[in-house]
């Protein structure tokens, strides 16, 4: 059960050891939810607040899903399971990878009792490798560019975090093609207000 399941894994301490600023797992579910958005872990402000996407990242991808926080923030909607559910600490270019342990330990529990989910959304690299597995493109653009291959299943997309303008200038057609879709497909999924 799903209620028994949550606060398991909010308890979690399997990767203490390997976590600089100490577990604090990050997500939300609901069996009733339709649409699952999987990044790849919580940065340093979730970590802090406790709140997925409750960062500049998360404001962009509310505008691409043209959703409002409320709308957003739904979980008996929108189910929001990152890679990782805790902050790994930073490296040289930015936050480690997602602790693998996570995704082993918690998805194959987690994700058969989310039984009404309609489409995933694959944000970043290490999601796309973790569900599409060999289906992933050899980049991240690559993957992105093939977003039609992944649907009605998955909808593979780059993060968006500000550190991503560039990619978001070089690929205009991400804003102009895939957004547009993401957004009617997500209105379609969910219940308007």
């Amino acid at each position: 059960m799903l209620e028994e399941l949550l606060p398991q894994i909010r308890a979690c301490q399997m990767c203490a050891a390997h976590l600089p600023h100490g577990p604090r797992p990050v997500l939300r579910a609901a069996a009733s939810a339709r649409l699952l958005i999987v990044g790849q872990a919580p940065g340093t402000k979730v970590h802090a607040s406790g709140i997925p996407w409750d960062d500049q990242s998360g404001k962009r991808l509310r505008s691409w899903l043209g959703l409002t926080p409320d709308e957003f923030y739904n979980e008996a909607h929108v189910a929001i399971v990152p890679t990782a559910f805790c902050y790994p600490g930073t490296g040289k270019s930015g936050d480690l990878p997602p602790r693998p342990e996570c995704f082993q330990h918690w998805h194959p529990q987690l994700l058969p009792l989310l039984p009404n989910i309609q489409l995933t959304l694959l944000i970043g690299t290490y999601a796309q490798k973790a569900f599409l597995g060999q289906n992933a493109k050899a980049t991240l653009t690559q993957t992105v560019e093939a977003w039609q291959d992944y649907l009605p299943r998955f909808l593979p997309l780059p993060h968006p975090s500000p550190r991503n303008i560039a990619w978001f200038k070089r690929h205009p057609w991400f804003e102009r093609e895939v957004v547009p879709t993401l957004q009617e497909i997500v209105q379609s999924l969910l219940p308007s207000s």
